[in-house]
């Protein structure tokens, strides 16, 4: 079965490749190009269906399109970045500027850490309907990132029940924890009867 990416980010790409090992899992680049996608919506979930309705109606043929919005919500600062998290410092913002701004943001605040939580979305768009499913990872954020491991706000975040950053965790538990871990595990069921 192939599965089709709705996203271009290489991290996601890599992360749901190793969740989904043995199937074939294409981000959308390489069949569609690149695509201007509108995220639009005002929720985790809106977004990810817009994602994956997006792609799907830009195929040809009737596919298993699969997407992700993902981000992190720190409830001391007005619960940002939220659903902005990709664009937090600003549109095509790097991972670092948007790391760099939410460290800016604790610091302002005097704050050296606080309660934060990942959500991921994930939305599966097919010829048999359209599902979208949630997982959630909780914890908190520091004002000084480590680790050279993950993506995005990773060397900042120290999940529930570790002293260490996913930055510094070990792939194989981040695999296991994390919220989009979660959100596809609730996934493979409905990718499997949708394949069927």
């Amino acid at each position: 079965m192939q599965i089709i990416l709705a996203t271009s980010n290489k991290g996601k790409v890599k992360e749901i490749q190793a969740l989904f090992e043995g199937e074939r899992v294409v981000p959308f680049t390489e069949i569609l190009g690149p695509l201007d996608i509108a995220e639009d919506g005002d929720t985790f979930a809106a977004n990810a269906l817009i994602k994956a309705r997006t792609v799907y109606e830009k195929l040809d043929a009737p596919a298993l399109v699969v997407s992700d919005d993902s981000g992190i919500t720190v409830p001391l600062l007005n619960h940002e970045p939220g659903i902005y998290s990709a664009r937090y410092a600003g549109k095509g913002a790097t991972d670092k500027e948007n790391l760099q701004k939410l460290v800016a943001r604790l610091k302002e605040r005097g704050l050296k850490e606080a309660p934060a939580y990942y959500t991921a979305a994930i939305a599966v768009v097919s010829p048999k309907g359209e599902y979208v499913v949630h997982g959630w990872m909780h914890g908190k954020v520091i004002d000084t990132p480590r680790g050279e491991g993950g993506f995005g706000y990773d060397p900042m975040f120290i999940p529930e029940g570790y002293d260490k950053t996913l930055g510094e965790l070990d792939a194989a538990i981040k695999k296991r924890i994390s919220h989009r871990a979660k959100a596809l595990a609730l996934a493979e069921p409905i990718i499997a009867m949708l394949a069927s």
